[in-house]
Order: C-alpha cells, then structure tokens, then sequence
C-alpha cells in the first residue's frame, strides 16, 4: 500500500507499457477486487480494539524469527477474524515441574500467561529440552477446553500427553528423547536414516485424506467439500501404528491420514472447541488473502468466531449453496444471516 501511495503503480505501468494492453475486464474487476480486499485488512487493524491472546509454547523464544512463519499465519488469521493479535510468547522449559524449584518467578509467570491466554498453540522443533513444559500445556489445554493447535512436535507431545493421562501408558514419549522407552507413542519413520539426519527428513507438500467418519471435524468444515489437505513438511518421526487402536478407542480421533493410510497426519478431540494437531508445517502456506486453515480454525475458536468464519470461508472460497439450498460438505449447516454452524 505505500509502495502503491508512493506511486509506483504509475512507473511499472509506463515501464511495462501496460496501457497498450488489453486487459480482459473480468481481469480488471478482479484485480480491483483483490486490491479492495487487502486494503480493507490491512486498514482494519488500525481500527480494531478487541484482541486475542495466543501463548506460543515453544523452544526457542529467545529468536522470535525462528518462528516468522507461525507468527505471520497467527498475524493472517487473525486479520480475517477482525481482532488485533496479542502473542505471548512462553519458554515451554518455565513450565516445568524442575523450573517451579530453580525459578519459581518464572515458573508461575509461565503458567499465569498460559492459563489465562485465548489459545495455546506448540509449534515445531527438534530436541527434548521443554517438551515435559509442552506436555504439560497441552494437558492444561485438553482439561480445561482452551483452543489449541499442536504443529509436528506439538502434535506429538499431544499424543503423547493424552497417552499417558487418557490411556495410562506409563511415561509416554518419543523415540527421538528416549529411544529404549516402554511406550514409544512417537518413532522415526521408517524410511528415515538414523544416523544421516542431514537431508532424510519427510520433506515437500504432502496429501492428507480426510478419514470416514470424521465429518463431524471443526477443521475438516474450513476445507469445505474437499476430502484431503494439501500441506508441506518437514518431519522424520510420527506416531507408533502399534498405538493407534489404543488411542482411538480412547478418544483421540485421527481425522487425516496419508495416502497409505498407514501414517498419521491430523489428530482431533471430538468434544472440544478446538484441540487439533497437525503433522505438517501449514503455516508454509499462509496468505495474507488466504489464511493456512489450521491456524485460521484456531484462532477463530480462540476469538470465539469460528461460526462465522466458517461461513465465510464456505461462502468465499468454495461458493457453496447456503443453508435451505443444499450442497453444504460433510453434513455441516450454515446460517447464512448470522453464520452459525449447526
């Protein structure tokens, strides 16, 4: 926009000669409209008082750029959702039990911030330092029904909280922390080299099929009539197959699997306002004009507006018929007045 101001629009079009082309008007219109749009998000924010508090639970909250793309698809999402962003960022090491002897200030500060926020979220990373605090914060999430999203390590630390407090499989963990562990719920995949990691990670975008039965997901409705999700990743451990019956049949729904149908992709909680956890990396793909879905979702829960934006999506994205005129996907119904979802 103040490139635009700036008037660069005027140079590039003397410099390409944009005027002695013919620009289709359906072109035309939807530039105009597309311009329409991101203007109206961008100024939006100068006006908008209501906020929504986002703890990021992570490793390595001491560079924030480590996490430029979680926090410009949190920035994305909550544009769309008209609320000003508050992330709160939490050393998920200062929620831990070992933290509240050595460092009781920070350990109770942590969990104040984590306890009170909109949303908890627990992004990527590789190591075992923190993850007992990321157990710990999903734990609180799952108990007390605040929205959260877990992105391939906090996928994994979900899993592996419900196993141990649902399942009571005793300690709980992954290989990658504890490769002689009793209940290994996360493994290296099988195809990964254990000794070269450079390289042999599960990398590039990846289908996820949504599974029968899950029509009732929150996250599966942002994806309207589509049965998969394309996303990108960056991975090499996933949950242990030899667990799955255990889990499921406690309550942990893996709504998205891989093409095989073998790997476990998406994880949900049925009867929760938003618990999901994703194996891929969906904040890759975030736009400004096209929020990654899963971040979208959950904020949108944390906002206490996903009705609407699910509305909106359906409306926007796929032109799906309103309530009355049929064609909705996977059973779901929306006001189109007030955008409620039934």
């Amino acid at each position: 926009m103040l490139l635009e101001s700036q008037g660069l629009i005027t140079s590039l079009r003397e410099i390409l000669r944009l005027d002695q082309v013919d620009i289709p008007r359906s072109l035309f219109a939807r530039g105009q409209e597309t311009w329409t749009e991101w203007k109206t998000l961008a100024t939006a924010q100068d006006r908008l008082f209501d906020e929504v508090s986002i703890a990021l639970v992570g490793k390595y909250t001491n560079l924030h750029d480590s996490y430029l793309s979680v926090i410009k698809s949190l920035e994305h999402s909550a544009m769309h959702c008209r609320k000003k962003l508050r992330l709160i960022w939490v050393d998920a090491s200062h929620l831990e039990s070992e933290c509240r002897d050595t460092e009781p200030a920070k350990f109770h500060k942590s969990w104040h911030e984590v306890c009170t926020a909109d949303g908890i979220l627990v992004p990527g990373g590789f190591g075992q330092r923190g993850t007992e605090g990321m157990i710990a914060a999903a734990k609180w999430a799952r108990e007390n029904k605040t929205p959260y999203l877990g992105i391939c390590l906090g996928l994994q630390m979900a899993v592996a909280e419900f196993a141990r407090n649902v399942c009571k499989l005793n300690e709980a963990t992954s290989e990658e922390f504890f490769p002689n562990a009793e209940n290994k719920v996360v493994i290296y995949m099988p195809e990964i080299d254990k000794d070269r990691l450079g390289g042999t990670m599960r990398l590039g975008l990846k289908r996820t099929n949504f599974q029968p039965g899950s029509e009732w997901s929150r996250l599966r409705a942002l994806y309207g009539e589509r049965e998969y999700a394309m996303e990108r990743h960056r991975h090499r451990y996933e949950v242990n197959p030899e667990f799955i019956d255990k889990l499921e049949a406690a309550g942990l729904n893996f709504i998205g699997k891989d093409e095989s149908g073998q790997r476990m992709e998406i994880i949900e909680l049925k009867e929760h306002p938003w618990y999901v956890g994703v194996q891929a990396h969906p904040e890759f793909s975030s736009k400004v004009l096209a929020p990654s879905k899963p971040y979208l979702g959950f904020v949108a829960s944390a906002a206490g507006c996903f009705q609407e934006i699910v509305a909106t999506v359906l409306k926007n994205e796929a032109g799906l018929k309103l309530k009355g005129k049929g064609g909705l996907p996977n059973g779901v119904e929306v006001d189109g007045v007030n955008g409620k979802m039934e």
